[in-house]
């Protein structure tokens, strides 16, 4: 696949929420790996330590987390990366991501390409934060600190109305029914329209069968190293947070939890982010400072 078969509305579509809502000094980087050409969208000090960012699944993209980029880029070199298969700037190869192993082997490589040599901090939202928490498991001498923002088939599974709702789009993800489905989880919140024509305009790309995994087992939870962060929507209607956070506080000692009360899953990481990023840059100021990580 290549990029003009996105089309050349999405990327202009894409390209603009990115002029719009990223700092300036953003860079668009293109990184090989054995699953093909993967898109990372750079800002912060070329030698400052990592903080990598995975946006969640359904067509979003990595433009979401341009907020996020703002407030960290000036400690951190921040990556937001557009995952391998989802609509995006990644141009998948002739080797698919098909299972989990490949998908952490896809975000290892990514690491690689990108010159990571110290550990770094890993942010990942819904879907995103389900492939940060596996890879945190699995690589856990790369991961000094873990974000979790309303965390996806990690510790629960979705809810019955959330699924039925999410249904008519994922059978038949048409504009109008990716937009109903927004509105609905939303509370019908004023989003940016340069985002939310890219989110509709992903209707139009490749389509590629969503990767679906196990959660991480209660027995491999000890294994994590990683300093981590909960955060959770108050208004979320994807799961129940509250035996969401009873769970993950069970599995994972010394974490932490922020609840944010007028955040909806989908709302999160775009809009309403000021509370949000405050928290994770203080977090990552006690659990990953900069002034003694290694680059």
């Amino acid at each position: 696949m290549t990029e003009a078969v996105a089309g050349e509305a999405f990327l202009c579509a894409y390209d603009a929420v990115r002029s719009t809502r990223w700092p300036s000094g953003t860079q668009g980087v293109a990184v090989p790996t054995p699953f093909g050409t993967t898109h990372v969208n750079s800002h912060g000090p070329a030698d400052a330590p990592a903080v990598v960012l995975l946006h969640g699944g359904g067509g979003v993209t990595s433009t979401v987390w341009g907020a996020t980029a703002s407030t960290l880029g000036g400690t951190y070199r921040v990556h937001a990366i557009d995952t391998m298969g989802e609509a995006g700037r990644s141009i998948p190869g002739d080797r698919r991501v098909t299972t989990l192993d490949d998908q952490l082997a896809w975000l290892d490589a990514v690491l690689d390409g990108l010159g990571a040599k110290g550990p770094v901090a890993i942010c990942g939202h819904s879907y995103g934060a389900w492939t940060a928490a596996h890879y945190a498991l699995r690589a856990p001498d790369r991961v000094a600190a873990l974000i979790l923002i309303e965390p996806t088939n990690c510790f629960t599974g979705f809810s019955p109305l959330y699924l039925a709702r999410a249904l008519p789009m994922l059978l038949r993800p048409t504009v109008r029914n990716r937009r109903a489905f927004l509105a609905w989880e939303t509370g019908g919140a004023k989003l940016d329209p340069n985002w939310t024509r890219l989110y509709e305009l992903a209707t139009t790309f490749p389509a590629a069968k969503p990767l679906t995994g196990p959660r991480p087992a209660p027995a491999h939870w000890p294994a994590l190293r990683a300093d981590t962060l909960l955060v959770l929507a108050g208004r979320t209607r994807t799961h129940n947070i509250r035996k969401l956070a009873a769970k993950a506080e069970h599995v994972i000692p010394g974490l932490e939890t922020l609840v944010l009360p007028d955040a909806t899953h989908h709302t999160l990481p775009l809009a309403g982010t000021t509370e949000m990023n405050t928290h994770i840059a203080r977090f990552l100021a006690t659990h990953f400072p900069a002034s003694t990580t290694e680059v």
